[in-house]
């Protein structure tokens, strides 16, 4: 893969929060999208996590996303400020485009926070942005193993000695398209105009 976006977040009890880090490596744009190519194209990962009702979920088989474009975010939802613009400039995007094609896409949200991010805690917080986007946790080593398949770089949350709590994940969006491969992925700081322009298209397999 050609790409590795690492944000470190940090939340405190009484909200404050530390410094977001986004180190990016060199990335070179995909074909005919204004995403950045993969390299090296990504099945969807057989690992099985948690929904937010606390059902397993199979990525490629659950009729949510089998033949659907698939949109993969790690995060946690005490985030300050990466993970809740991604969510919100997706929905943004999403508002943007046809019934159909809103209908072909799904946002999946995968907390790197379990400790924290029970069911519920995921749900209350996609509803936010929009109640059709999937949240999904489970153990660690499960979460660890199904980053790990996408090639995304994230570390187990590590609470510091004034409380605050740093969680390490990279941030991008891993982009399935409808035959459960994903040749490309969309880091911090993409534009809600770029999401609309290139979710289409992969709709129509055209990456």
């Amino acid at each position: 893969m050609l790409l590795f976006t690492g944000a470190a977040c940090g939340s405190g009890g009484d909200g404050s929060s530390g410094p977001a880090v986004v180190d990016l490596s060199e990335a070179s744009g995909a074909a005919g999208v204004r995403g950045v190519s993969l390299g090296t194209p990504v099945a969807k990962p057989t690992t099985t996590l948690v929904d937010t009702a606390g059902a397993p979920f199979d990525l490629r088989t659950d009729q949510a996303t089998a033949g659907r474009v698939t949109l993969v975010f790690f995060g946690f939802t005490n985030c300050p400020d990466i993970c809740p613009t991604t969510m919100a400039d997706l929905d943004a995007a999403l508002e943007s485009l046809s019934a159909a094609d809103r209908d072909r896409i799904r946002v999946v949200f995968v907390s790197t926070d379990p400790d924290r991010d029970t069911g519920p805690v995921i749900r209350r917080w996609l509803d936010q942005f929009d109640a059709s986007f999937i949240g999904l946790t489970g153990t660690w080593p499960h979460i660890k193993e199904f980053a790990d398949a996408l090639d995304v770089a994230i570390e187990p949350a590590v609470r510091e000695a004034d409380g605050t709590v740093n969680v390490t994940h990279s941030a991008q969006v891993t982009a399935f398209s409808p035959d459960g491969t994903a040749r490309v992925a969309y880091l911090t700081g993409t534009s809600v105009a770029d999401y609309a322009h290139d979710l289409p298209l992969l709709v129509r397999g055209k990456t």
